[in-house]
Order: C-alpha cells, then structure tokens, then sequence
C-alpha cells in the first residue's frame, strides 16, 4: 500500500509522522493510494481539500486536540488498520460569492459556509431558498450553512443541531440574531439552494467564508452541495464517524 504522509507544521504531528514515514515510506501525493493525514482537525480539513483533485481516501490520526475527524494515533499496525477502515463519503457545499466589486468567488466546504459581519455594524441578510423568500431581513452577526459533518463544529458552538450524516438535511443557523428575535435557524434538505443576499453591503459590510477561504466585501452567496464531488474519510470499525456523531448528542 502506497501512503502519503499529510502533517501538521507542529512538533507533536511531526514526531508522529516520522516513525511512520520511516517505516512505510513517503510516497508523493499523486502516486499514492491514500492520504494519513497526521494532526488536528483544521490539517484534516486541509488534507481532505487537497485530496479532492487527486481522489483519494483520507485516514486522519489526531496529534492535535479535539481530533473528531480523525482516529487515534499509534505508530503501530497501520497498514491493517488501513486495511480493516470503514469509508464515508460525503458530498461538499459549493460557495459561489458575488462580492460588491462584481467579481465572482468559488470555493468548496466540506464543514460550513459562514457569513461574517466586518465591522461594529450588524449584518443585515435576505434569506432564499430554492428562489423563495423565507426570511426578508435578518439582523445579526451572520449565519452558518452546515453539513451533517460540519454540524459539530462551527454549528455547534452557535447552538446549531448536530446532524446525523445521513439524514439528508444541513442547516441553517444564525450567529447572534437580533431581528427576528425567536428566529434560531432551519434544518433543510441538502438538495436546497440557499442564497444569501446582503442588504446594505456597502456599509455593512460582510465576508463570506467557505471552511478557510474567505472572501470579503460581499454583496450575495449562493449555497448548494455539490453531487459531483465526492469525498472519502477512512475510520477504525469503532471510531466511525456516524456513530461519533450520535454519541456527541448525549455528551455532558
């Protein structure tokens, strides 16, 4: 089995990695046949970015801190291990960004897509979804649209539900809103097409952001998930990644 080794720049993902690398080897990315992604959850995003080019499987080992997408390090035994993982695949969010300058932005998120206020001033946002008017003007910091596999991150933190991966559903959760006050967000299908329109970009200002690519001054975004891409996470028999989420709903 050929692997590609994917660290962090931190001593602990880097002490990780090295026994491993001397013992497999370090094939380059584009000859492997998967990705040990070795760090926390923002190199896990990372790797999973970058192995949507190439195709390929990503098996995380956290030498970070939380870690909820990747599995426990041992530098032992991990070619069976890689041989007995369990796949999920998901499907990522395509942000399309319209900033006030009339440029168009693209990106991918495999967790989230945020709009951010920029300044002291609150957001203000139009809330469409499939062409309809669901909401015609939110007051308040900004708003998350997450999948089942983002929907503990982010989300969670904003009060959002944690999802089950396959529900079929992402939501929609609003950071800090002020008008309408008892509006605390949506579940909806994940074939929903979401636009968020800006009102009053000019001086209030907003920055939409897709996992870590973030684009500012924007006017609209539209959300949707994209079927065409389809990404594959590798876990331990007792580590998936469905299961992880379920038991996150009972945490203390």
């Amino acid at each position: 089995m050929k692997i590609h080794f994917y660290p962090a720049d931190t001593p602990k993902a880097t002490a990780g990695r090295d026994p491993l690398a001397a013992e497999h080897g370090d094939t380059p990315l584009e000859e492997a046949d998967v990705i040990v992604a070795c760090g926390g959850d923002g190199l896990m995003l990372r790797a999973l970015h970058d192995s949507i080019r190439h195709r390929k499987p990503v098996f995380g080992m956290n030498r970070g801190s939380v870690g909820f997408l990747l599995n426990e390090y041992s530098a032992d035994g991990l070619v069976e291990r890689l041989a007995r993982a369990q796949t999920v695949r998901i499907n990522p969010l395509h942000m399309r960004a319209q900033s006030v300058d009339g440029k168009t932005h693209a990106a991918l998120a495999i967790n989230e897509v945020s709009l951010l206020r920029e300044t002291h001033q609150t957001a203000k946002l139009r809330i469409k979804v499939d062409g309809t008017v669901r909401l015609d003007e939110l007051t308040c910091d900004g708003i998350i649209a997450a999948t089942p596999a983002g929907s503990t991150a982010y989300n969670l933190a904003a009060h959002g539900p944690i999802i089950p991966l396959g529900a079929g559903i992402m939501a929609l959760t609003p950071l800090s809103p002020f008008r309408p006050r008892r509006w605390r967000g949506a579940l909806l299908p994940l074939s929903s097409r979401i636009r968020l329109e800006v009102i009053d970009a000019q001086n209030r200002p907003v920055a939409a952001v897709a996992d870590f690519t973030e684009v500012r001054d924007v006017d609209s975004v539209e959300i949707w998930r994209d079927k065409a891409i389809e990404i594959s996470l590798l876990f331990d028999p007792d580590m998936n990644l469905a299961e992880r989420i379920i038991k996150e709903q009972f945490m203390p």
